[in-house]
């Protein structure tokens, strides 16, 4: 049953981050945290569905020519070898549970605020690669630790400092996340982690909800009121793993 419950969790996750370039993985932890799954499944199974769904939403998106290589390549230049690295770092459940509580309840801060912001455009400003190398490299180290992505992180600062604007971010967004979460599932792996036997099934979830979500959102603008109430399952989900560590 908990298998079943999270298929479906796991398909409306992939639906709902697909649509803004996302993989989901925050939303994959929050689900697994809300049902008690085990942290040492946590994370490989998060990086498991977020390449899958992050690969989907790049294609959508960078197809439709929302992406920008200037960006990307320093980014993606620090932030591999660094999300490789916390892959392999296996952090103990009395520090995994909070920091990922923290996550979560970011990331619902960041889908509330950013609920209106993303149909928004503004004129952007001018950044530096090496600044963007440096977040590359503080962003990988953090999406390999905990099993996310680091889009979650990416996008805000993308969005709200005015370098790129929603769409261009997306598709960003979508290749950053593909990229650490292959490196971090290396990283996992090479440890020894195991795979649950329940995975393949929730792979053909993640794939229908993330190919409708990023053909969507690569076409339309993301709905507001999806984004608050994906805030709301975020923030109980993080307060609860603050609550149990």
């Amino acid at each position: 049953m908990q298998s079943i419950v999270l298929a479906v969790l796991f398909f409306l996750s992939a639906l709902l981050y697909s649509s803004v370039g996302h993989g989901g993985a925050s939303g994959y932890l929050a689900m697994m945290g809300l049902v008690g799954v085990e942290p040492s499944m946590m994370k490989p199974t998060a990086l498991c569905l977020n390449i899958l769904v992050s690969a989907i939403a790049f294609w959508r998106f960078y197809s439709a020519k929302n992406f920008s290589w200037q960006f990307f390549m320093p980014l993606a230049m620090t932030a591999t070898p660094m999300a490789f690295l916390g892959g392999m770092t296996h952090l103990p459940s009395y520090f995994y549970k909070p920091i990922v509580g923290a996550v979560l309840i970011f990331s619902a801060l960041y889908s509330f605020k950013s609920a209106n912001k993303l149909t928004s455009e503004k004129a952007l400003k001018p950044v530096s690669k090496w600044l963007l190398a440096v977040v590359g490299a503080i962003l990988g180290l953090l999406s390999g630790l905990t099993g996310v992505g680091g889009g979650v992180f990416l996008s805000p600062i993308l969005l709200f400092n005015h370098w790129a604007n929603p769409k261009t971010v997306a598709g960003i967004a979508g290749g950053f996340i593909l990229l650490n979460s292959i490196s971090g599932l290396f990283g996992v792996l090479s440890t020894g982690a195991k795979l649950p036997s329940e995975l393949p099934l929730w792979l053909g979830v993640a794939l229908a909800g993330g190919f409708i979500g990023a053909t969507y959102g690569s076409k339309r603008f993301a709905d507001p009121m999806l984004n608050k109430l994906l805030a709301v399952v975020l923030l109980i989900a993080g307060v609860k793993m603050l609550a149990n560590f």
